[in-house]
């Protein structure tokens, strides 16, 4: 099991993903409802890709995910604490 997380730790540390997850959920938990979450977190993860892929970079598909399923976990947070 402490292998497993070891592993996942990596994973998330590779560039920069457990950014990508963290900053999606304050991004999702600042949204007002799905329709605001689920657009922002596709216009803030495509706007972060684009600026890897033009500072010479490569787009990766993974951080965009990673972003989007943050929004909406941060999102999950806010309607479960807030209601």
């Amino acid at each position: 099991m402490k292998k497993f997380f070891k592993r996942c730790w990596q994973w998330l540390n590779t560039s920069n993903r457990g950014k990508h997850l963290g900053c999606g959920a304050l991004v999702g938990f600042g949204a007002d409802d799905v329709y605001c979450a689920t657009y922002t977190g596709v216009i803030v993860s495509s706007a972060l890709e684009f600026k890897d892929h033009a500072w010479g970079g490569k787009a990766d598909i993974i951080d965009w995910a990673l972003t989007v399923a943050g929004v909406m976990i941060g999102f999950g947070i806010r309607v479960l604490a807030i209601g």
